[in-house]
C-alpha cells in the first residue's frame, strides 16, 4: 500500500473492553513504548520482558470501563491502529490514560481524531474538564496536547513517572468517527 493510499483509509473510532484482544495488545504495546524509552533515556537499554509484565500490573485498565471509564480503539482502514482511556477522577474531571497510536499509522491524523474522540466520550460521562498527566521525553505527546489546546496545571496526584500536566476544559461532545 502506498503512503497516498494509507493516508485516505478511513479512521474510527469505538468503545472496546479493555481487555478484548485488539485493546490488550494495544495496550501491552503502548506500555512497552513508553517504558522502553524510559529505560533508554535513564539506562541506556530496553526494557525486560518482567518489567513490562510488571509494569502491565502495577498500572492495570480496568478502571476504562463503565460507568465511569472507556477504552476507545481507533481503527484504520477497519486495522486496530490506536487506544485512548477516559476515566472520571470525580463528577465533572475526566482524566486521559494511555493514549497511542502504532507507528505504522502515525503521521495520518490519528491521534488528533482519537484525542477529540476522547474529549467527547469525557463530555459523554459528564466531565466539564479533562486531565492528563505525562512525561517531558514524550514529546510528540506533549507536543499533540498542546497543539489541541491542553494547558500546563500543577501536579494533581503524585506518580513518580508523570513530569508534566496538562488540562483542557470540554465543550459539548462530538461524533466519534473521523
Amino acid at each position: 500500500m502506498s503512503d497516498t493510499t494509507a493516508l485516505r483509509l478511513p479512521w474510527a473510532v469505538s468503545a472496546e473492553p479493555f481487555d478484548s484482544p485488539d485493546a490488550w495488545a494495544l495496550l501491552r504495546e503502548y506500555y512497552t513504548e513508553v517504558a522502553d524509552r524510559y529505560y533508554q533515556l535513564h539506562e541506556g537499554r530496553r526494557a525486560t520482558p518482567e518489567e513490562i509484565a510488571q509494569g502491565l500490573a502495577e498500572y492495570p485498565s480496568d478502571h476504562l470501563t463503565p460507568p465511569d471509564g472507556v477504552l476507545l480503539v481507533a481503527r484504520h482502514g477497519g486495522v486496530a491502529a490506536g487506544c485512548a482511556g477516559v476515566r472520571l477522577l470525580d463528577e465533572r474531571t475526566a482524566e486521559l490514560k494511555q493514549m497511542f497510536v502504532r507507528v505504522p499509522h502515525r503521521g495520518r491524523s490519528g491521534a488528533g481524531g482519537l484525542l477529540m474522540a476522547a474529549e467527547a466520550a469525557a463530555a459523554r460521562l459528564g466531565a466539564a474538564r479533562i486531565r492528563l498527566d505525562t512525561r517531558l521525553d514524550l514529546v510528540e505527546a506533549v507536543a499533540l496536547y498542546r497543539r489541541h489546546g491542553f494547558v500546563e496545571i500543577a501536579p494533581y496526584h503524585d506518580d513518580i513517572y508523570a513530569e508534566v500536566f496538562f488540562e483542557k476544559p470540554l465543550g459539548r461532545s462530538g461524533d466519534e468517527a473521523f
